[in-house]
């Protein structure tokens, strides 16, 4: 695997280099992209039986309104600072599928002044795990609006982002043209094993898990799609070794400027029309970027892998995956020699992890 800050060939002669928004494709590709669009589209319009409504604010959208949407299931531990995170970035409404929740995230949620909340029993892996009630909610809701795709163990930072939240940055973004702002899945985690952290609802995550691994990350593109794959990072390290292919996908495209026609292919990793794939450029690319900071690795997670286990939800081919939920489950210390403190943003700019907007 490579370094980040590493300029990279692509794997494919038809593609160009990360960063440019020339995609050469067939014609018969192309006419296959466009179909597997439209049917993403329709499996997402059809899946809006599958949600019954518990809160309903979208009356109160206005046109300027940033709007994030996320699916969850038994997050009440990461919601009051999720929730608080994002509204001080700048998020004016939430969109949440609730997926049967028996923790208290869902009343928790209907109680929140600026969440609206839908729920559903239905299957998480054949809703394309989440996409097609999520894509639904855009279609009807955040057509012409930027919106936030994210999971709960999911925190968005960029540069300045202190000074500059969300509203600066997507009028910064708009002046550019540019309809979408991609962002590096960064694992955080403590030192130790992970059940002997302490976490209380509403802490900061970067408080108990302050720990990341800086290098190495491997950047390909994709055909026919022009998708990034980044693979890399604690989990490759630590459970990975033998078979790299399986790591996590790292990309995303959380942010966008949503138009009713786009759909996401797989979580945010990967979007149609193509062309919106070369929003983001991976680490130690020069499209401006930013990172989201994953906090998978409370101590809760420990008990919860045995749960996802049994459950079977979140991968294809989940009884690939048994190895993973044992060993996480197995409470390991994640932390090694490479490990690194996050401090700040510049921190991760300095190391390529992510490209500063030009303010």
């Amino acid at each position: 695997m490579l370094g980040v800050g590493t300029r990279l060939a692509t794997t494919s002669p038809e593609l160009t280099a990360p960063g440019s928004s020339n995609l050469s494709i067939s014609w018969r590709e192309a006419y296959q992209l466009r179909w597997r669009r439209r049917r993403a589209l329709w499996k997402s319009y059809r899946s809006r039986h599958h949600l019954r409504i518990v809160k309903d604010l979208t009356g109160k959208i206005n046109p300027d309104d940033i709007l994030a949407v996320s699916v969850l299931r038994n997050e009440i531990t990461r919601l009051p600072f999720f929730l608080d995170h994002y509204r001080h970035l700048g998020v004016s409404q939430f969109l949440v599928v609730d997926n049967n929740s028996n923790d208290g995230s869902a009343e928790y949620l209907a109680a929140q002044p600026d969440v609206s909340v839908w729920h559903t029993a239905h299957s998480y892996h054949a809703s394309r795990f989440g996409l097609d009630w999520l894509t639904w909610l855009q279609i009807k809701y955040a057509h012409g609006h930027w919106c936030l795709m994210v999971d709960a163990d999911e925190l968005l930072i960029y540069t300045g982002d202190d000074a500059h939240n969300l509203r600066k940055l997507t009028a910064w973004l708009d002046g550019r043209g540019q309809v979408g702002f991609g962002a590096l899945m960064l694992d955080l985690y403590p030192k130790g094993p992970l059940d002997q952290c302490s976490y209380r609802p509403g802490q900061d995550p970067r408080n108990v898990m302050p720990w990341f691994d800086p290098s190495p990350y491997r950047v390909t593109r994709q055909a026919p799609l022009g998708n990034l794959w980044v693979q890399g990072g604690a989990r490759a390290r630590m459970f990975f070794g033998d078979n790299l292919q399986r790591a996590p996908t790292l990309n995303k495209i959380p942010l966008v400027k949503w138009n009713r026609r786009y759909a996401y292919v797989n979580s945010t990793h990967s979007m149609l029309p193509p062309q919106l794939n070369f929003l983001y450029d991976g680490p130690g690319g020069q499209t401006p970027s930013g990172i989201l900071l994953h906090t998978k690795f409370l101590p809760e997670i420990v008990s919860k892998s045995a749960i996802e286990k049994q459950r079977q939800q979140h991968f294809h081919a989940p009884g690939n995956f048994d190895h993973y939920y044992d060993s996480l489950s197995a409470a390991p210390d994640l932390w090694h020699q490479g490990s690194v403190r996050l401090d700040n943003t510049a921190q991760l700019e300095d190391l390529g992890l992510m490209c500063a907007p030009d303010w």
